[in-house]
C-alpha cells in the first residue's frame, strides 16, 4: 500500500517543530534570566555571537521561504533563465565584503544596535536618520509579510490542503512571537542554527527523491525542449538587460537588509564575521542551485500548471515522492518541517530586527530621549505584535505571487545603499546631499514602481538609486562641509 501525507502526520510534524522552537527561546530566556536586559543584550545577544551559529542565522536569515517555497515555482515557469538565483546568492555575499568588515568596527567602536544608529553616527542629520528608517520599516515589513505568505502555502501544499493555510499561519506567528519576545537575538540564533540544518537536509532529500521518482535533469530538459522550448532559450536583450539588472538589485538589496546588517553588529570577533561569510560564498550551489533543479524536474513531473496552481508545487512533489516508501515517507516529513523551519527562521530575524528599529531609532531616539533599555525594549514588543496583526490580516488572503512580493520591498530599500555604502568611505559625503538623493530616489523609484515603468527593462529601484547616487556625489561637491564637520566625519571613520 502506497503512503501519504495524512493529516494527522502534517499537524504532528507542524506541532512538533513550532514547540521545539518554543523550547529553545523559553530555556534561552531562563539560561539569561539574570543578564541585564540592554538593547545590546536582547537585539544583539550581546555582541557574542560565534561563527558557528553566526554562519546559521546567516543561512537562515538569507535562505528564506523564498528559496524552496517561491523559487522553485520561479523556476518553473521561467526555465533555465532562472539560473540567475544561483548568481545572485553569490553576489550577496560580495555584497557583504563592500561594507561588512569597516561596519563591524564601526559598530564595535560606537555601539551601534540598528542600522540607523550609523546613519546618526555618521551623518548627525535627523533627516536622513528617520528617513532611512522609515525606508528600512517598509522593507523590513514587506519582507515579514512574504514569509507569513510562505508559511501558510508551504503547509497548505505540503499536507495536501488539510492544514488549512490561516491555521498555520496563525500557530507558527503566535510561536514565533513568543519566543522573539522571550530571547530576542539570542532564541532567534539558536533556532536559525536549527533551522538551518534542517533546510539544508531536506533540499538534499527533496532533490534526491526528485530525481529518482521523476527522472533527472536530462530527462526534464528534454522533456522541456518538446513542449515549453522557451524555458531553454537564449534570453534576448531585454532579458539580458532585465537579468542584470535583478543581480545589481538583490546584490546590493539583500547585502543592506536590516536584519542582515544586525548580524554584523552581533558578531563575536571581525574573524568569526569574515569565517561565516566564507562559508555563506559556498551556500548557493547547495541551496538555491539544487531548488532551480527540482523547479525544472517539476515542469516534467506536473507539467501545464497554472501560475497560481505552480505555487504549490513543492508540496506536490513532496507528497508524490513521500508515497513511494517508508523512508521517503519519513524523509518528507522532516522535509516538511524543515522547509517551515526556515520560513520562520527568516521571518523571526525580520521581526526582531523591525522591533528594534521602532523601539530604538524611532521611540527611544526621537519620542522619549530618556527612556531606559528595558521601556525602549517593550516598546519594540509591543509595537512588533501590532505591525504582526496588521500583516496577519493583509496575508489572510495572499496579494501576489511569492516573487513579486520578493522583489517590492527592493525597490525603495536599496535607496539607503549611497548613505551605508559610500559613507563608510567617502568622507566628503555631505548630509544634505544624502539626504536629497534618498529622497528623489525614492520619489523616482515609488513612481515608476506603481506605473509599472522600466525603460530597457531595467527595475525601477535602480533607476531611482542610479538618480540617488548621483545626487548624493554631485551636491556633495556643491555643499561644503564645515571644518567642525569635516574634523568629525574623520574622527568618525578614522
Amino acid at each position: 500500500m502506497k503512503l501519504a501525507f495524512s493529516g494527522t502526520s502534517g499537524i504532528v510534524i507542524m506541532l512538533a517543530y513550532g514547540f521545539l522552537m518554543l523550547a529553545i527561546g523559553i530555556i534561552t530566556y531562563l539560561k539569561n534570566k539574570g543578564i541585564h536586559q540592554s538593547n545590546k543584550e536582547f537585539y544583539l545577544g550581546g555582541g557574542k555571537i560565534g561563527v558557528f551559529v553566526l554562519f546559521f542565522t546567516f543561512f537562515a536569515t538569507q535562505y528564506s521561504g523564498n528559496t524552496i517555497v517561491g523559487y522553485a515555482p520561479t523556476a518553473y515557469r521561467m526555465g533555465f533563465f532562472w539560473l540567475q538565483s544561483i548568481t545572485f546568492f553569490i553576489l550577496i555575499v560580495i555584497g557583504y565584503l563592500l561594507f561588512a568588515p569597516r561596519l563591524y568596527v564601526l559598530s564595535k567602536k560606537y555601539n551601534f544596535i540598528t542600522p540607523s544608529d550609523f546613519m546618526e553616527q555618521r551623518f548627525k542629520n535627523k533627516g536622513v536618520t528617520i528617513l532611512a528608517s522609515l525606508l528600512m520599516l517598509y522593507g523590513l515589513c514587506n519582507y515579514l509579510l512574504e514569509q507569513i505568505v510562505a508559511i501558510g502555502q508551504g503547509v497548505s501544499g505540503l499536507t495536501g490542503g488539510t492544514v488549512p493555510y490561516q491555521a498555520a499561519v496563525l500557530f507558527f506567528v503566535t510561536i514565533m512571537v513568543i519566543y522573539g519576545w522571550l530571547g530576542g537575538m539570542r532564541s532567534v540564533a539558536y533556532t536559525d542554527t536549527m533551522q538551518g540544518i534542517a533546510l539544508l537536509f531536506g533540499v538534499i532529500i527533496l532533490l534526491i527523491g526528485s530525481i529518482i521518482y521523476f527522472g533527472g535533469l536530462k530527462s526534464a530538459t528534454e522533456y522541456t525542449a518538446v513542449v515549453s522550448p522557451e524555458k531553454l532559450g537564449v534570453p534576448d536583450f531585454n532579458g539580458v538587460v532585465s537579468w542584470f539588472s535583478m543581480l545589481i538589485l538583490v546584490t546590493i538589496g539583500a547585502a543592506i537588509y536590516p536584519h542582515a546588517i544586525q548580524r554584523i553588529y552581533a558578531a563575536g570577533s571581525e574573524l568569526s564575521l569574515k569565517r561565516s561569510l566564507t562559508w555563506m560564498a559556498w551556500a548557493p550551489f547547495i541551496t538555491s542551485g539544487f531548488v532551480f533543479i527540482i523547479g525544472i524536474i517539476g515542469i516534467q513531473a506536473f507539467p501545464g500548471l497554472t501560475e497560481g496552481e505552480s505555487e504549490q508545487l513543492v508540496g506536490m512533489m513532496a507528497n508524490h515522492i513521500a508515497s513511494q516508501n517508508g523512508f521517503f515517507y519519513w524523509a518528507m516529513i522532516l522535509l516538511f518541517g524543515g522547509i517551515i523551519a526556515a520560513i520562520v527562521s527568516t521571518a523571526d530575524s525580520v521581526l526582531l530586527t523591525l522591533s528594534s528599529v521602532i523601539s530604538k531609532d524611532i521611540y527611544g531616539r526621537y519620542l522619549n530621549k530618556e527612556a531606559s533599555d528595558e521601556k525602549q525594549i517593550l516598546v519594540g514588543k509591543v509595537t512588533g505584535v501590532i505591525l504582526i496583526i496588521g500583516l496577519l490580516i493583509m496575508a489572510w488572503y495572499p496579494p501576489a505571487t511569492l516573487y513579486r512580493i520578493f522583489i517590492l520591498k527592493f525597490e525603495l530599500l536599496i535607496q539607503v545603499a549611497p548613505a551605508f555604502i559610500l559613507g563608510l568611505y567617502w568622507k566628503n559625503m555631505h548630509s544634505k546631499a544624502v539626504f536629497i538623493g534618498m529622497a528623489v530616489g525614492t520619489v523616482v523609484a515609488s513612481y515608476m514602481a506603481f506605473t509599472g515603468l522600466k525603460p530597457f527593462g531595467i527595475a525601477s529601484g535602480l533607476w531611482g538609486l542610479f538618480i540617488n547616487t548621483i545626487l548624493c556625489v554631485l551636491l556633495s561637491f556643491l555643499f561644503k562641509q564645515t571644518q567642525e564637520e569635516r574634523v568629525r566625519v574623520e574622527k568618525v571613520l578614522s
